[in-house]
């Protein structure tokens, strides 16, 4: 039975929104990491079966089959395909999951899996303009006028009882462990600087502290927690990863960094919108036979800071395994990229430390989740 690996993964650096990546056309922001990718490997573009290519906001500057256009933006042979995947913030998750899924039917020897997300160009929300997405059928479903990820948000930090000083705790400890990372040098093997533009993650804020943080704001209720301190950053760029067989890799002469070992979805209440992790972790521990203490790390999606902290109260992981470079309230989170953002951050941090498994999850509008384990080799 054939498996899936993957050979290398790259990233560009976040950008803050209208910051550094902000006049990056995020086709060429796309072309930027596809071309570092197979310099990296020396696989020739030729040979590349598929792009699978996340991309939420597929509007504007976005509009075109972005992946496509990358292919033909880094001036690859035009026999190379691409499709767009939205699974929402877990888009270019996804995007490996069906590209692992192709190696592993043997519909493809390579395929690169990756994504992008210009939030500066393209605004989140710019696709619904004009439309309706809800209509009264599901609205009248769940007794609600929208759907809004803030009030989720709110409501996953009642269920739990996440105070306001917990979650700017947590923020701040998020700035402070992607600071850490940054001057250490670890994150160096997996960026690929951007010309004329940005050599590291932006939206790192230095010496971030909860009393700072508590003057800020609430964002979607007067008598609310979440503010723009303890929530993901709007934000720029790109990443992705090459995945083949091993028995590809091998006739090859690459060197996979890790198997691609567990994935799972899952689903849960649209309102709260937050919480599939929690059920999505919980499967792909069991369909892997693995427990939580076979994981050496953890990236969960730090869309706001409730998630990973509710997420850590149901899987009662230790608090130095889960996210420990930071995440997106620190680097930022953009959506259609985020996911090969993370996996990259992800898998270079396993090779480092010699971590045999690591497993990453995010949550996804429409109360949606993706889980991935990934093995050492």
């Amino acid at each position: 039975m054939r498996d899936a690996v993957i050979v290398d993964a790259v990233r560009t650096p976040v950008g803050k929104r209208n910051g550094a990546l902000a006049e990056v056309h995020p086709v060429d922001l796309s072309a930027h990491v596809l071309t570092a990718l197979v310099e990296r490997t020396q696989v020739e573009p030729a040979e590349i079966d598929d792009v699978v290519w996340g991309c939420v906001s597929q509007a504007g500057d976005q509009a075109g089959s972005v992946g496509r256009l990358a292919v033909l933006a880094a001036g690859w042979p035009e026999s190379v395909p691409s499709t767009v995947v939205d699974r929402r913030c877990g888009s270019s998750q996804q995007a490996v999951h069906f590209a692992a899924a192709g190696i592993a039917a043997g519909h493809y020897e390579f395929a690169i899996a990756g994504g992008v997300e210009s939030m500066s160009r393209v605004p989140m929300g710019s696709a619904a303009q004009g439309g309706e997405p809800y209509p009264a059928s599901v609205l009248e479903r769940y007794g609600v006028g929208g759907f809004n990820q803030g009030i989720g948000a709110e409501m996953v930090a009642a269920k739990w009882g996440l105070s306001r000083q917990q979650l700017d705790e947590y923020a701040c400890r998020s700035h402070a462990r992607a600071a850490a990372a940054v001057d250490s040098g670890v994150l160096d093997g997996q960026l690929v600087p951007v010309a004329g533009g940005l050599q590291s993650d932006e939206g790192i804020r230095r010496g971030s502290s909860a009393e700072t943080l508590a003057g800020l704001r609430t964002a979607f209720r007067e008598d609310g927690v979440i503010t723009a301190g303890n929530s993901s950053q709007i934000s720029d760029g790109a990443g992705a990863l090459l995945i083949t067989s091993s028995e590809t890799a091998r006739s090859r002469g690459l060197r996979p960094i890790a198997r691609v070992h567990t994935v799972a979805l899952a689903g849960d209440d649209p309102v709260m919108m937050l919480t599939a992790p929690i059920a999505a972790t919980a499967k792909a521990l069991k369909k892997s036979g693995l427990s939580v203490d076979d994981i050496g790390a953890f990236e969960v999606n730090e869309a706001f800071a409730p998630v990973p902290l509710a997420w850590r109260a149901e899987t009662g992981v230790p608090a130095e395994r889960l996210n420990p470079l930071g995440g997106a309230i620190a680097v930022g989170h953009p959506l259609g990229g985020s996911g090969a953002v993370l996996m990259t951050r992800l898998l270079h941090h396993m090779e480092s430390q010699g971590l045999g498994y690591g497993l990453q999850t995010m949550c996804e509008a429409g109360g949606m989740a993706n889980a991935t384990i990934l093995e050492l080799l």
